[in-house]
């Protein structure tokens, strides 16, 4: 069907057309109809541009915008038959029962944060263990669609780069894209009963591969080094932050209180997974992302109690620590909690062990100290150095290998009789280690803001 007849589907034609007993005047129909301004219909994929999520957030909570909440729904209702065959909702991926812990108020999580960070004090945070169906990351078809869904956070439908996906997943949102400038951008995927919506966050773009860069490298290197992209002396004039003091040591609670400006991608993406909270109140909700783009989904997925699959992330867990980010407890014959966060990535990509690293290094040549290989939840690592003989290469951090030439790789079995490798968490991993991080009083420490 074109554009034009799927329009006057949801447009409602005529004065006033009856919705579950209201009368809805034509004209806020279409304001609804062109808020959403349908961009695409390809192949069989609709894909619909949607404002920014604040707005969305407001038209669902203004009286006077209030239809917003009753429309959503019918639009996509209306839309579903003219983009799916029968298929289940969930498509040809799989899901399996999967036991989260969520804060029982997101209130006291986040104001349990604010005191931990800005207070040093604590305060107890009320879990709930929930079953949500989750992911099945050892289906490799499963894993290979939203390492798909990954991949297209950093394109538009229709782009060369843009990677198929099962028919039951192709309503697509995307975000982000409105301010070019804007780093913090993907796309939401909606199964075809709205049941379960997969929130996809865009990676690093390189400096002159587009206008993200700039904040893209700025959010790197404030999650991922050691202490504001120190790496050396010479990177004085690149740090990301001045809680550097001297001599292999650094501040603590400065570092924390970087993380949390409301321009870094992490509070921006709390504010989107609210707002989703709010449009979706009983989906299950799934992130994905790849490099920068995964470990946000795994620090969301953390705070939230969501599951997460990140495809070759740096490591996140410091980052975590950082933000102050509280944790269910554990039972101690258990081990250490372990959230529904699952790490893909191979063994001749430097970036997620923590090698890329060292001022001679191809990362930090293009300025990106990346010095953090500890991740949260399991990390499920493809032998790629002895199953495809592949050298240890930054080059190979792309998600269009990881894609192509790992995940959906024909005939290689990554360990006996499996399929995929045995996800294992990363007990004993330790971050910085030659670092000093403690709380410095700069009034006793005049020199805190000079080089070494």
């Amino acid at each position: 069907m074109e554009r034009e007849a799927i329009l006057s589907t949801i447009s409602f034609p005529g004065p006033f057309k009856r919705v579950r007993g209201s009368l809805v005047a034509a004209d806020a129909g279409r304001r609804v109809v062109e808020a959403m301004k349908l961009s695409e219909r390809k192949q069989g994929s609709v894909h619909m541009t949607i404002p920014p999520f604040g707005p969305l957030r407001r038209f669902a909570t203004d009286p006077k915008l209030a239809l917003w909440t009753m429309l959503l729904p019918l639009t996509l209702i209306l839309l579903i038959p003219f983009a799916f065959s029968a298929t289940p909702p969930l498509g040809s991926l799989k899901a399996r029962p999967t036991t989260v812990y969520k804060p029982r108020s997101l209130d006291a999580f986040h104001r349990a944060r604010w005191r931990s960070i800005n207070l040093e004090e604590s305060e107890r945070v009320e879990w709930d263990p929930t079953e949500v169906l989750g992911p099945d990351v050892e289906d490799i078809h499963t894993l290979s669609q939203l390492s798909r869904m990954s991949g297209n956070a950093y394109a538009r439908p229709g782009n060369k780069n843009w990677y198929e996906i099962d028919g039951a997943w192709n309503i697509s949102f995307p975000f982000g894209w409105e301010d070019p400038e804007n780093g913090f951008r993907g796309h939401l995927f909606l199964s075809s009963d709205n049941s379960t919506v997969v929130l996809s966050i865009k990676g690093t773009t390189l400096p002159f591969g587009g206008p993200t860069s700039k904040q893209d490298k700025y959010n790197d290197n404030l999650l991922f080094s050691c202490c504001c992209a120190r790496v050396d002396f010479s990177w004085v004039f690149r740090k990301v932050c001045d809680c550097y003091k001297n001599s292999w040591r650094c501040d603590n609670t400065c570092l924390s209180k970087a993380l949390i400006e409301d321009s870094l991608f992490y509070s921006v993406g709390v504010k989107l997974v609210n707002d989703l909270f709010f449009l979706y109140p009983t989906a299950n909700v799934w992130l994905v992302g790849h490099s920068l783009g995964g470990a946000l989904a795994a620090l969301l997925g953390a705070t939230y109690g969501l599951p997460a699959v990140a495809f070759e992330s740096p490591g996140e867990r410091l980052a975590a620590e950082r933000l102050h980010l509280p944790l269910p407890p554990t039972d101690g014959s258990l081990g250490p909690f372990q959230p529904a966060i699952t790490h893909v990535y191979h063994n001749a990509d430097p970036i997620p062990q923590g090698a890329c690293t060292g001022i001679s290094s191809p990362c930090a040549q293009g300025g990106y100290a990346l010095e953090t290989r500890c991740h949260l939840g399991k990390s499920m690592i493809f032998d790629t150095v002895n199953k495809l003989g592949w050298k240890v290469d930054v080059r190979k951090h792309v998600i269009k290998d990881v894609i192509t030439k790992v995940i959906e790789a024909e005939g290689v079995e990554w360990e006996e009789g499996r399929s995929v490798p045995v996800a294992r968490a990363e007990p004993d991993c330790m971050d910085c280690f030659k670092w000093e991080f403690t709380d410095f009083d700069e009034e006793q420490d005049p020199d805190a803001h000079l080089s070494a």
